[in-house]
């Protein structure tokens, strides 16, 4: 994947996350950019739309249950 700049992003977090604990999404290019609310000088993770969207599905799709993740 190239080298993106998401320093000028225009990065959005959900309504619903807390002051201490949430990411936040930026889309640069066509890629999803993720990043860690506290730190936004720090590392951002890149993902196609369509990694996003399968991403998206499965947590919709309750996939990702910390109980099942621990097994």
């Amino acid at each position: 994947m190239r080298r993106l700049d998401f320093r000028s992003a225009r990065w959005r977090k959900s309504r619903s996350s807390s002051e201490t604990n949430c990411v936040e999404v930026a889309l640069v290019d066509g890629v999803v950019g993720v990043r860690d609310s506290k730190n936004p000088g720090g590392p951002v993770l890149a993902f196609t739309r369509a990694e996003w969207t399968a991403f998206l599905s499965g947590v919709r799709g309750n996939e990702f249950e910390l109980d099942e993740l621990a097994r």
